[in-house]
């Protein structure tokens, strides 16, 4: 599932997302989210999390 609507984006989700410095390569990092801090209920690039770790970016898959 694509993590561009923010309903379907929860706290404690597992996801992989895109950091700001690994756009142009699409690197993706799995972790658990514990913060959204995108506020419109959509992004055409992906709803903005931070992750455990304070890891923040663009949710690019919904894991689980």
């Amino acid at each position: 599932m694509e993590g561009t609507l923010r309903k379907d984006i929860k706290v404690g989700g597992h996801v992989s997302v895109v950091q700001k410095p690994h756009q142009r390569t699409g690197e993706l990092t799995d972790g658990i989210i514990i913060r959204i801090l995108t506020k419109s209920p959509q992004h055409p690039h992906g709803i903005k999390v931070m992750l455990e770790g304070g890891i923040v970016g663009r949710v690019k898959k919904i894991l689980d």
